[in-house]
């Protein structure tokens, strides 16, 4: 047995101190349990540290981490997500298969630099470039695993289907990788890649990646099901693959209502918008998170709570693309649960993505604390909007992509953070106020150890591979920029 043992320890929505969490050799949390308890354990001493639970990136597109600092000008005389779009498509033509290697890990890296034990792939990138399929029709999801695993992250790989660039929209050249023209074609290929990411494998003699009693998963791989978008997929395409998802009980992930074009054009296909189509069609379910989810009415909101489908907000991609603000209030007042995602990778820090939810509707409303609506029935009133936007960062997440992770007890693997607590951006903070300090203020900075399964990834704000991960994918800017 190994006992972490931090100046802070994160449980219950506040922080003790004189606790240790207590983990076996496979990394599973046994108990935790304060520290005039332990008697034989291995101890690991984290002075001036607090521990946290990992957190869930629900929605990642890996691969757009290549245009960062690439797309910050105008290009028309009104520059929106759709001319963005164009920029991101023509990046993703140049990627060979050791590209997407290369800068999955450097967004992973990033992610397991800020706190982030699992991640939720959105994954469309599946052909070469001119739209033939690889020999291996998941060899590009592979080398985003295989990343994966190289970073230490567990990894949702939900595998996306797209038809179509929209509704009677002429088929664009710069989608011919994504494009997978039949629900059948898909979902043998989702079947034959499920298969191969629950297959055991032999490493060092030891038996690893062996499948969960669901027969579906690994602990630290599995597989979801994410129709792209309305306007990528034709309905009855949408309808299999969920049914499918349905049947066999995997997440179901979609972009849903992110742009006013995309309402339009779904109300001029089906004569309803997103929200009404998926309502009347039942593919909502417990299983389904809309991503964005931001241009929706009110009368459409409680759909979600009656189907116990979620919403994956985005907030640093939504602003930077101009997307628009979720109504994250309305969602929350309606039993709505939402996570966090970091999208396009324009920043990866998903404490920021959480405090963006809240402070973009301090600038819609002109108000402060928006989402706080537990302050005043709570015992712990200082940190009851905190710990609101740091549930959507962890508990939600992992609920949103079935993640084992999430919160630390026992049972559960040992995948948390430590922070400094000596950091500039938190110094000085109280037990009551820390937990805001950290959300709202906390600079990425004062992440110092990252572990997952009870494995150090992150030593001292450092990544095991980093030099060699940062090295590669600067080589790669070099070549697709230069």
């Amino acid at each position: 047995m190994i006992a972490w043992i931090p100046d802070l320890f994160y449980l219950n929505r506040r922080f003790e101190g004189g606790v240790a969490l207590v983990c076996d050799e496979a990394g599973t949390i046994a108990r935790v349990a304060p520290v005039e308890e332990l008697r034989d354990e291995k101890k690991i001493n984290l002075p001036r540290r607090a521990i946290l639970p990992g957190m869930v990136n629900a929605h990642s597109h890996v691969f757009q981490r290549v245009i960062r600092g690439k797309t910050e000008h105008r290009t028309s005389q009104r520059d929106s997500f759709w001319s963005w779009r164009e920029m991101m498509y023509s990046a993703a033509t140049r990627l060979k298969p050791e590209d997407i290697y290369d800068v999955s890990r450097m967004a992973f890296l990033e992610m397991a630099l800020s706190g982030i034990t699992a991640v939720g792939e959105f994954h469309y990138l599946h052909h070469a470039p001119d739209g033939k399929p690889y020999d291996d029709p998941n060899l590009l999801a592979k080398e985003v695993i295989r990343a994966a695993g190289d970073m230490g992250l567990r990894i949702a790989l939900l595998r996306v289907a797209y038809a179509r660039s929209g509704f009677e929209t002429e088929a664009n050249p710069k989608q011919f990788r994504f494009i997978e023209a039949d629900s059948e074609i898909y979902l043998r290929n989702l079947e034959t890649l499920a298969k191969s990411v629950r297959s055991p494998t032999v490493r060092e003699g030891k038996l690893t990646n062996q499948a969960l009693a669901d027969a579906r998963a690994s602990d630290t791989v599995w597989i979801g099901i994410a129709p792209h978008s309305i306007r990528a997929v034709p309905l009855p395409y949408s309808k299999e693959v969920v049914a499918y998802a349905d049947e066999h009980d995997l997440k179901v992930h979609m972009h849903v209502a992110e742009q006013p074009a995309e309402v339009s054009a779904c109300i001029e296909e089906h004569g309803r918008t997103p929200v009404a189509l998926l309502v009347t069609e039942g593919l909502l379910s417990e299983r389904f998170t809309a991503v964005h989810a931001i241009h929706v009415t009110p009368k459409a909101i409680p759909s979600f709570a009656r189907t116990g489908a979620m919403v994956c907000a985005c907030p640093t991609t939504e602003r930077n693309l101009g997307d628009g603000v979720v109504p994250a209030e309305e969602y929350l007042k309606n039993g709505v649960a939402i996570c966090l995602g970091t999208d396009s990778h324009t920043q990866i820090d998903l404490l920021e993505d959480a405090r963006e939810l809240e402070y973009h509707l301090r600038l819609q409303k002109l108000e402060r604390a928006v989402l706080d609506h537990q302050s005043q029935v709570s015992s712990l009133k200082s940190q009851a909007l905190a710990s609101l936007l740091f549930d959507c960062a962890t508990v939600n997440g992992a609920r949103s992509i079935g993640a084992p992770s999430g919160s630390l007890e026992a049972g559960k693997p040992a995948d948390f953070f430590t922070l400094d607590l000596d950091d500039p951006s938190v110094a000085g903070a109280s037990t009551d106020d820390l937990l805001p300090a950290i959300v709202f203020s906390s600079s990425r900075a004062a992440m110092r150890e990252v572990v997952v399964s009870g494995k150090p990834i992150v030593s001292e704000g450092q990544h095991l591979i980093q030099e060699e991960v940062v090295e590669r994918f600067t080589e790669l800017q070099k070549r697709l920029w230069s």
